[in-house]
């Protein structure tokens, strides 16, 4: 199918197809974060593509899973999350997908349903059908143990858990990105092993984030969420490297090769800006997942604040009134929202990228004597004006 990066294995995909059945398609989601972002968008539109075949897709909720972390990626040990904040993160989730799935035919399931019910013998049995060895060929975990980084047992069960859900759903495909290619291809052998029809698996690839460097993620820090305002969303997909625009147009908007291409030729032969170019796919992208209105205006708005300097629409901020007067500058980024640590204050403050009525702030120790009007820069996308 367009836009995977594999299909596993690609014959039984043909041939459940091949028997005009409705498929049971399965998306996982861990709530660890009470924001989706547009990483998540590329395996929902997937998603949304069985959905529209007229395929039974189910959206699942490791309520129960979280409370372990998925270990990807992870160089240490995730810490456990609470239940609380578990119900917390999974409030504003409907709301989030329903922007790209018709909820009405949505099968939502919460995978505390039946994990929460298994016993110590079932367990035992579970973990009966896979070797050590096998758990511990996953990338993460043999580079942790290459580095002599510890992995608690409660991680080595992750995987066993996440496959259970395919069993427990007898899924017929489950997607996920690439980084989820090991968990996926668990659920499938745990499946032959309690005697289903296996699933299929079908891999997305993964988006960057605004840094152009590692995948979209909350806590690298850069990742654009569903809940962000338009404004918000557009600044930052202006903000992406131009090197992964295109990927943006292919993953987002379902650009194919050819017209993909045929922008990197219009670039190339001077009939198409750069700066036009993500413009427009951050239009795009905006009215498609927010609105064409809302898209309409944050490029306005956008366009009037960073290009043309105009700071009428810049976000309005009132101090607390016993705020000091001066304030250190870092105390003053911290109550704009601008920063959420003194390290991320001397970062900004060392790569020249704080201005304060534009002028440049070079010293992380200086104090500033703050009016009302004056407008505060912080980094590509944060301009205040304070009052």
């Amino acid at each position: 199918m367009s836009g995977t990066v594999q299909v596993t294995p690609l014959d039984e995909f043909e041939r459940k197809l091949a028997m005009g059945r409705r498929l049971i398609v399965k998306l996982g989601a861990d709530p660890t974060a009470p924001d989706l972002h547009l990483g998540h968008v590329v395996v929902l539109s997937k998603l949304a593509q069985f959905q529209d075949a007229g395929h039974q897709v189910i959206f699942l909720i490791g309520d129960f899973t979280a409370q372990i972390g998925d270990p990807t990626d992870k160089s240490g040990m995730r810490p456990p999350l609470s239940p609380e904040k578990i119900a917390y993160n999974m409030q504003t989730y409907f709301e989030q997908v329903g922007k790209i799935l018709d909820m009405n035919k949505v099968i939502v399931r919460k995978n505390s349903e039946w994990l929460s019910l298994i016993n110590l013998g079932q367990m035992i049995s579970l973990c009966s059908k896979v070797t050590l060895a096998r758990l511990i060929q996953r990338d993460d975990f043999a580079k942790r143990m290459a580095d002599h980084q510890p992995i608690a047992f409660h991680e080595l069960l992750y995987p066993l858990l996440q496959g259970y859900d395919s069993i427990a759903l007898n899924a017929d495909v489950e997607i996920g990105g690439t980084d989820q290619t090991f968990n996926l291809l668990m659920g499938r052998f745990l499946q032959e092993q309690y005697g289903q029809d296996p699933q299929l698996i079908m891999t997305m690839p993964l988006l960057e984030g605004t840094d152009g460097v590692h995948k979209m993620s909350k806590s690298l820090g850069n990742a654009i969420a569903l809940t962000d305002s338009a404004d918000q969303a557009f600044g930052k997909l202006m903000s992406i490297p131009d090197a992964i625009v295109l990927r943006y147009y292919a993953l987002l908007l379902h650009y194919d090769n050819e017209q993909c291409a045929q922008l990197q030729r219009s670039v190339a032969d001077g009939s198409l800006h750069p700066m036009i170019l993500k413009k427009q796919m951050a239009h795009a992208v905006v009215a498609k997942f927010w609105s064409s209105s809302k898209a309409d205006e944050a490029q306005k708005n956008f366009e009037t604040i960073f290009q043309k300097k105009d700071y009428t629409y810049a976000t309005e901020y009132r101090l607390p009134v016993d705020f000091p007067n001066p304030a250190w500058i870092v105390d003053l980024l911290k109550v704009i929202g601008a920063v959420q640590s003194s390290s991320d204050a001397r970062r900004l403050i060392e790569a020249k990228a704080v201005t304060i009525d534009e002028l440049i702030i070079t010293d992380f120790k200086a104090t500033i004597s703050w009016k009302s009007g004056m407008v505060i820069k912080a980094g590509k996308l944060h301009i205040s004006k304070i009052f």
